[in-house]
């Protein structure tokens, strides 16, 4: 009785306990943490004009969820965040809205209250650095943490 017991209490642990981020990968996670504004973007090199920018937001939750808000589209899903690689590694993966579905790579950096992010919006390759033009039609963002 008591080792059926012991099986189920250690089924139920595996199945609970999320997985174990590295020290690192969570005090990351934490800094992500919070709204977001983006300052500045371009896509394929092109700048995004300031009522552009205004009409959008980031939001990331403490488990790695986030929802972004253009206008009145709304896009959600989770990002699975990689600090450990040189150039800082993030799979961000649609559930629900205009990329439901889909994988987008980026990377991107973080210092205090500015977060920088990379995106290939087509899924295909990750960026190698924080730029975007014609021949590498990436979208780069920087935002700024937004304020209480």
């Amino acid at each position: 009785m008591f080792r059926d017991f012991g099986c189920t209490i250690c089924i139920f642990t595996l199945v609970i306990a999320p997985p174990a981020l590295s020290q690192d990968a969570a005090a990351e996670r934490k800094a992500l943490e919070g709204k977001w504004t983006p300052m500045s973007a371009e896509l394929a090199g092109a700048k995004l004009p300031e009522s552009q920018l205004a009409a959008i937001s980031l939001t990331i939750a403490a488990d790695g969820a986030y929802t972004v808000v253009v206008g009145k589209a709304v896009d959600k899903g989770t990002l699975k965040i990689d600090p450990a690689k040189k150039l800082k590694a993030m799979d961000i993966v649609g559930t629900d809205g205009p990329n439901k579905g889909k994988t987008i790579l980026a990377i991107y950096e973080i210092e205090k209250d500015t977060l920088k992010i990379c995106y290939d919006l087509g899924g295909k390759d990750r960026p190698t650095e924080f730029t975007s033009s014609k021949e590498k039609p990436f979208f780069l963002v920087v935002y700024q943490r937004a304020k209480p």
